[in-house]
């Protein structure tokens, strides 16, 4: 009955014609990419995969585990925030640190702050942030190892769910990963 109730939820909101962005490369943790990109499809948007990768990358189930290989839609460079409707930053350490410090990814994200746009981090999708300046003043969350990082950049860390803070969107777990696409969907409906 639950499980029921839970569907319903969630198939009520509508994000037709939108398209979201996931920026990823290798290390990616499999479910915060594979769920939020069923979300967006169950409500009726477009997924794409951003990349510095050419052709596909690696998922990992954790950190040491090779999961599956996911085709790159868009390559990192031949696209803006103006070619998406919100970014969804997924975790898992190998990704969010080879993202944070790549500068193509760095621009990516902050066009999305500039054009006012939702986005929305997990885990350790939240350290690109702190690269780009969106973190001081905010209430967010993440993946535990990251709250040093974050509070010393100026955010009021938390250890919540899933908490927004105007148009970003952080939680701190797969756990977390029902709340966090439903939250993102909200606000990308919102934005209608």
């Amino acid at each position: 009955m639950t499980h029921h109730t839970e569907s319903a939820a969630r198939t009520d909101i509508s994000i037709d014609g939108k398209t979201i962005a996931l920026l990823v490369t290798d290390g990616v943790e499999l479910p915060e990419l594979t769920e939020p990109i069923a979300a967006i499809r169950q409500a009726g948007g477009t997924p794409k995969i951003v990349s510095p990768k050419e052709s596909s990358l690696q998922a990992m189930k954790g950190d040491w585990e090779h999961a599956d290989h996911f085709d790159v839609d868009h390559q990192l460079g031949t696209v803006s925030a103006a070619d998406f409707d919100a970014l969804v930053l997924p975790g898992g350490t190998l990704n969010a640190d080879a993202l944070r410090i790549d500068e193509k990814a760095q621009q990516f994200t902050a066009s999305f702050f500039e054009a006012s746009k939702p986005v929305a981090a997990i885990c350790h999708g939240p350290w690109i942030l702190t690269e780009i300046g969106q973190v001081s003043g905010r209430r967010m969350t993440s993946y535990a190892a990251l709250r040093t990082d974050l509070t010393n950049a100026g955010a009021e860390w938390v250890d919540e769910e899933v908490v927004v803070d105007g148009g970003l969107v952080t939680s701190r777990t797969p756990n977390d990963l029902e709340a966090f696409n439903r939250t993102l969907l909200e606000l990308v409906a919102e934005k209608a």
